[in-house]
């Protein structure tokens, strides 16, 4: 759930929808600039940002909206996180906002598109250790050198280094290099953090491979990953 595009009555409508729906987790983003989008001259909406969206989930829990007034259904029951960035380049700026996100509420912790694995140690063993809040990092699915080159630009925050796209160009099946390099970085955040939010736009029925290849085994009762899947160049 992102905080731009409505205010708080809005947001709040919405997260009452949801728990009528018994949807129970969210994530609370801010939500990007709205000039890093396809409509660049439309009118932002930031009447809350994550922090405070947290608070207000915080209070939908006990009972009461923003305004303390009772909810006529009783108290929701969300189970809400945040998103934290440890490739972000002021590291007592990330260290201050994930302390308030916590002191908000927060449950568990997305991590943006991680590249960076010696940065995320570092953010776990110095800002969050003893948090007691799982940690997911970002894993992101990049299709060709082209794709990494669009993420690069497009993309707010997100820095995939030049070897990562080198490999891809030199790969005569980009995708299915991407998938192997999704697959390390996977095995990578297992050592670090307590799980991975993989994002593979498009094209989440390759999340089974990736995960088979990284050495993640099935849940109990479902079904295996193949061991190849089809797709198309």
């Amino acid at each position: 759930m992102a905080c731009r595009d409505r205010n708080r009555i809005a947001l709040q409508a919405d997260l009452m929808g949801i728990a009528a729906l018994g949807l129970h987790n969210i994530l609370a983003l801010t939500g990007d600039p709205v000039k890093a989008g396809d409509h660049p001259q439309a009118k932002p909406v930031f009447d809350l940002e994550s922090v405070r969206l947290l608070r207000i989930i915080g209070q939908l829990n006990q009972g009461v909206d923003s305004e303390d007034r009772p909810l006529p259904d009783g108290a929701t029951q969300f189970f809400a996180g945040a998103a934290v960035d440890p490739q972000s380049a002021s590291w007592s700026g990330l260290q201050q906002r994930f302390e308030r996100k916590l002191a908000a509420g927060a449950q568990f912790f997305q991590t943006q598109l991680v590249t960076d694995f010696e940065r995320l140690a570092k953010f776990m063993d110095r800002i969050a250790a003893g948090c007691g809040r799982p940690i997911l990092a970002g894993i992101f699915l990049l299709k060709s050198a082209k794709n990494a080159l669009f993420i690069n630009r497009v993309v707010p925050g997100a820095s995939i280094p030049q070897h990562i796209i080198d490999r891809l160009a030199a790969a005569a099946d980009p995708l299915d290099e991407g998938m192997s390099i999704a697959a390390e970085q996977v095995q990578q955040a297992r050592e670090l953090c307590q799980g991975v939010h993989l994002m593979a736009v498009r094209r989440e029925d390759l999340i089974p491979e990736i995960l088979n290849r990284a050495g993640i085994p099935p849940l109990s009762g479902s079904p295996a990953p193949l061991a190849k899947t089809p797709h198309s160049p």
